[in-house]
């Protein structure tokens, strides 16, 4: 059996050393691919909320923006599930069918 070893990392020192961090312009570029990737899924949540959220008020929907296809179930897991089965390699948002769309706490 193979034992564990743990690591200590101390506050303010970088959890991987040896990977170069990232410049200013990948990181800029990174912030601009999720903005626009968030914009697109945030057109299709506008335009199926109004008739989705009459009868699934407060259900989670998974959006795929290059397809267009979304999936809704009241239960976060089963409706990660159907998306993935979907398509299993693309980058997938969740949402909520309320009005803010808002997964978690804020």
């Amino acid at each position: 059996m193979s034992q564990i070893t743990r690591r200590r990392v101390p506050l303010g020192s970088p959890i991987f050393p040896n990977r170069p961090p990232l410049s200013p312009e990948e990181i800029a570029r990174r912030k601009a691919e999720r903005k626009a990737f968030a914009q697109r899924c945030q057109v299709i949540f506008d335009r199926v909320y109004p008739k989705l959220s009459a009868e699934h008020y407060n259900w989670f929907i998974y959006i795929e923006p290059d397809s267009g296809d979304y999936f809704i179930d009241n239960n976060r897991e089963i409706a990660r599930q159907k998306a993935k089965e979907k398509h299993p390699h693309k980058v997938i948002m969740a949402m909520r069918l309320n009005e803010t769309g808002c997964v978690g706490r804020i």
